[in-house]
């Protein structure tokens, strides 16, 4: 089996073209996802085709379980059907269908170079059931234009978690210290499996830098720590507007590099950043 490792701000995927193949993807994510035994990786992303749109794809988490949607992946798709052949070098915007939505992907160049992959991530969804999350109504809940906003204690430590659903769930605490000292490392998993989150949750620390910048740190459900995530650099975008803190375009600095996020508070949230193919090669049946 062929395969691409690519990464989009050191979020690394291994990418397949499987409109041709069949395999048990969530067995083969945990085989190839593994950093000592494997080829390393934070998901699996597999192509195939769609009815719906240009290409279709799906994302499996190291542990195995899919994902609904990937920021960093879709874009990675796109450079992938580029390097591949798969469509022509000049095109300008291609859609790509996640088990969430339809994602359409604008290529920015600069002479015959594409520099950039600006995905559009769909519309937030705020609502308990679409997040999913299940709330007793209490003081420990606070409604923000929509966004659910939950408070809790989490191995002593208190909790604001502010939940988005761009797809899949999120649930982001905003910090006034730097993220780096932040114990994601022991918060996360925690916070990833409260029970009020029936599918778990992908668990975001931001602190806010200025009007237009936020740096964060992400635990992803099913992987652990990843350097970015696109999906959770939207969430982080959507509540921060929400709450005041920044304007309607906002750099997300993470440990992997930025992520370019806009929303105007009420139209689809776009996401630009890097996809970069690192090496090629065969995975042995």
């Amino acid at each position: 089996m062929e395969f691409t490792k690519m990464h989009g701000a050191a979020n690394d995927f291994v990418m397949v073209d499987a409109r041709k193949i069949k395999r048990d993807w969530s067995k083969l994510a945990i085989a190839v996802c593994d950093r000592h035994r494997g080829i390393g990786a934070d998901s699996l992303i597999i192509l195939l085709d769609s009815d719906k749109a240009d290409f279709g794809m799906r994302t499996f988490d190291a542990d195995g379980s899919e994902a609904e949607t990937c920021g960093n992946g879709i874009r990675c798709l796109a450079r992938y059907t580029l390097a591949k052949g798969l469509v022509k070098p000049d095109m300008e915007e291609m859609t790509i269908e996640t088990v969430a939505t339809v994602n359409h992907v604008k290529m920015e160049r600069k002479g015959n170079k594409v520099v950039k992959f600006r995905a559009n991530m769909g519309k937030p969804m705020l609502a308990a059931v679409q997040i999913p999350v299940v709330l007793n109504p209490g003081n420990d809940v606070v409604d923000h234009d929509g966004m659910l906003s939950y408070k809790v204690r989490v191995n002593g430590t208190d909790l604001s978690l502010n939940l988005v659903s761009m797809g899949n769930p999120h649930a982001v605490h905003f910090s006034g210290e730097p993220v780096a000292d932040f114990p994601l490392a022991k918060i996360g998993p925690l916070v990833e499996n409260l029970a009020v989150f029936p599918n778990r949750v992908n668990f975001e620390v931001a602190r806010v830098l200025d009007r237009n910048t936020v740096e964060a740190r992400v635990w992803e459900r099913g992987v652990g720590e990843t350097l970015a995530c696109g999906s959770g650099a939207c969430a982080i975008t959507v509540a921060s507007k929400l709450l005041g803190y920044t304007e309607s375009k906002v750099d997300i600095k993470l440990p992997g590099g930025v992520l370019n996020a806009a929303w105007n508070g009420n139209k689809e949230v776009v996401l630009a950043g890097p996809a970069e193919v690192v090496f090629e090669g065969t995975w042995p049946d």
